[in-house]
Formats: C-alpha cells, structure tokens, sequence
C-alpha cells in the first residue's frame, strides 16, 4: 500500500511540473529509491589541497588574502569581496572596491572555488592562481596601478621577505606568481564537505528530510544535472575540461526581462566570437543558501526566484509552488560546515604606513 500510494503522488507530482523526464524517471525508480536519482550527483571531497601546499604556504596565503594593505587604498583585502565570515561573497549585487566603486557582475563565493574549472563569470581566468592576479590591479577593486605597485608593498614589510623567503628560498625574493601561489594554496583549503547532502549520497539515508530528497528527485528529473552535476553542482569534475553554459536559453520570459538577465553577453564580451554570446561558467550550487542575491548581475534577490528563473529562463518550464518549495530545501541540504580559520595576525611596521604610494 505504501508503494502504491508514493508512485501515485510521483504521477500527480509529474502532472504538476509537466515533466516527462521525471516522470519516466520516478516511476522506473518505483517512486521507492531516491538514491536512484543521485546518479549525476557526487559527495565533495575532503581535501582540494596540492602536495606543494605547505602549512607555512598556506598560512603566507591567508595573511595576504585578508590584507587590506594590498590596495591602493589600503581599504580592500580578499575578504572584502569574498567574505569567510559568512558565505564566500560580500551580499552585494556587485562588490564595492576602492573609492566606494563597483563593477558590473555580482561576486561569486570563494567556498569551493577550488572545484570550480575556470574563474569569473566569463571563465577568463583558468587556475585560482590567474584570477588572484586580477583584483589587484582592477580599478574598480583594489585598484592598484600595475602588479610591481602590490610588490613594492609587500616588500616594505620585513617579516613578508623573511616568510617569502622560508617558504619558496631565499633566492626567489617576492614576485606576483610567487604571492598568488600562496593565495590560492590558502583558497584550496576553503572547502565545505560533510553536507547534509553529501552524507546521503555516501550512504545515509536519513541525512536529508522528505522535502530535501523530493527536491532532489525533481533537480534531476527535469534536467538542472546537465548544467549543474558533480561534486560542486557545477557541471565540471576535476582534470576534465569546463564546459560553458547558454544562459538565458529561453528568453522570452518576462523574468528575464525584468531582472535584466540577457544584457550581459558573457564570454561573448571577452572572446568576440559568436558562439560565446551569452555563455557563462556554470557556478557551484554548494551553500547557495547563503549568497545571495544571485546571477551574474546580481539582481535576483532569494533564492526561491532564482529557482523560478532558472526554470522558465533554461527549462521553459513554470514551477508550482510546492515544487519551488521542495527545490530550495534540496538546495539548501548543500550548505556543509565551514573549516575553523583563526584570523591572521599580519606583519606591520609599528608607527608606519605603507600605504602613500
């Protein structure tokens, strides 16, 4: 009786969404195996870490991510932007950098920016290494003229030449790749398994509530697994090569049009080339609960909307509210703990400023 009366709720709930992928999906299953919807969905891994990565690197890397001195202004730090005290982003549409100046796209989480294939929206920086190098020296960030402007800083500070020194030799002295190596073997650390997700998909089948493991057999069965799979919901398994996503696909919505959504062309801005008009790098959907608002502009405030739009603006399709309601618990089983992080007692010159130039 109780198989019997779950397949039947699967038929109304396929009726409701008008999805013939879940459908077929569900029944097949015998609306009994959520596991058997996981299947495009993998646990985070434990460590995101290099074997170069050194407790001493690592620890060089924090202290310049929350340095603030690495701006013109000395104002702005990494963590102005990407905020570890909360969800990774700043809960701006668009960051404030130098000056109180802002830029067009909303700041992605640095959570989990490890299992991320590229980085920015437009995926113009391939490594954490390359995308560090670019705040620096953006003027509406951190606003520095030229990276020689940011070493020229670091290398006021004696106990910064002795910890470049302990950690790379002391004949390597302080250069930008050298600083952005330490930056990003810090970022690989900001990782978040043991989700409430992950624990299902290793086993548990208690880890996710009713509600959260509906919403997962409807995030599959309708199709956000082809953009939004692997372990960062993100489309992209590392050593495999990232893959762009169309976005908006259906633009003839009136979401779209009121958030603004396809006035930003995406790749299309950086390469020129037609076939990147409007093609993004998929984001990671680990602890989307906490980074709104959402998109790449930003405009979209909850995440209850942003599930609405993804799903007219990529699926053509109109959610119910229940189905909403089900996607956002699914949603919000991947918020996994935050490592503790003490903060970083930084270098100083007692009485003195570096920040003139």
């Amino acid at each position: 009786m109780m198989k019997e009366k779950e397949t039947m709720e699967t038929l109304a709930r396929c009726m409701s969404v008008r999805a013939v992928a879940y459908c077929g999906l569900a029944l097949m299953a015998g609306a009994v195996s959520t596991a058997a919807f996981a299947q495009d969905l993998e646990p985070l891994p434990d460590s995101a870490a290099l074997s170069s990565d050194t407790v001493a690197k690592v620890q060089l890397g924090k202290k310049l991510y929350f340095d603030p001195r690495l701006s013109v202004t000395g104002t702005v730090s990494c963590n102005t932007c990407h905020n570890l005290m909360e969800g990774g982003d700043d809960g701006r549409i668009s960051s404030m950098g130098v000056h109180g100046l802002t830029g067009a796209r909303n700041a992605p989480t640095v959570w989990n920016s490890a299992f991320q294939g590229a980085q920015f929206w437009d995926g113009r920086a391939p490594t954490l290494e390359e995308q560090a190098k670019g705040p620096l020296v953006a003027d509406v960030e951190m606003g520095m003229a030229h990276h020689d402007q940011v070493l020229q800083r670091i290398r006021k500070i004696p106990q910064y030449v002795d910890e470049f020194a302990s950690v790379y030799g002391s004949d390597e002295g302080v250069t930008i790749e050298l600083a952005v190596d330490a930056i990003a073997a810090f970022e690989r650390t900001l990782i978040t398994p043991d989700s409430a997700l992950d624990r299902y998909l290793q086993g548990d089948a208690t880890a996710l509530m009713p509600a959260q493991k509906r919403g997962m057999e409807l995030f599959d069965g309708v199709g956000c697994t082809e953009c939004h799979g692997g372990p960062a919901l993100n489309g992209w398994t590392p050593g495999e090569e990232i893959e762009y996503a169309e976005f908006p696909r259906y633009v003839d919505s009136p979401l779209v049009t009121k958030y603004d959504l396809a006035s930003d062309t995406g790749r299309g801005a950086l390469t020129e080339e037609a076939l990147d008009e409007n093609m993004f790098k998929t984001p990671t959907l680990r602890n989307i609960s906490l980074t709104a608002p959402y998109m790449h502009n930003g405009r979209v405030p909850t995440l209850a909307e942003a599930v609405r739009v993804m799903a007219v603006s990529q699926l053509d399709m109109d959610l119910d509210e229940r189905d909403v309601t089900d996607l956002v618990r699914f949603l919000e089983a991947t918020e996994g703990p935050f490592p503790e992080i003490s903060l970083p007692r930084l270098p100083s010159l007692s009485g003195q400023s570096i920040v003139k130039d």
